[in-house]
């Protein structure tokens, strides 16, 4: 697991998700720890690493 720090893009606050790196492409939804918003989250991983990592909106 990898945590990763990011800014949420409805509240601007920066905020914290643990990652599994045992899969090394992932695109789900979580909820913002402080708005409870909706945030689509996609990330890949090579060699264990952060390769890339998008936090996008969902428009609702």
């Amino acid at each position: 697991m990898k945590e990763h720090y990011f800014t949420c893009p409805y509240c601007w606050e920066e905020i914290s998700m643990l990652l599994d790196d045992s899969v090394m492409q992932q695109e789900y939804i979580e909820d913002c720890e402080v708005c409870c918003n909706p945030i689509q989250i996609k990330v890949t991983f090579f060699n264990s690493e952060i390769a890339d990592f998008q936090a996008t909106s969902i428009e609702q």
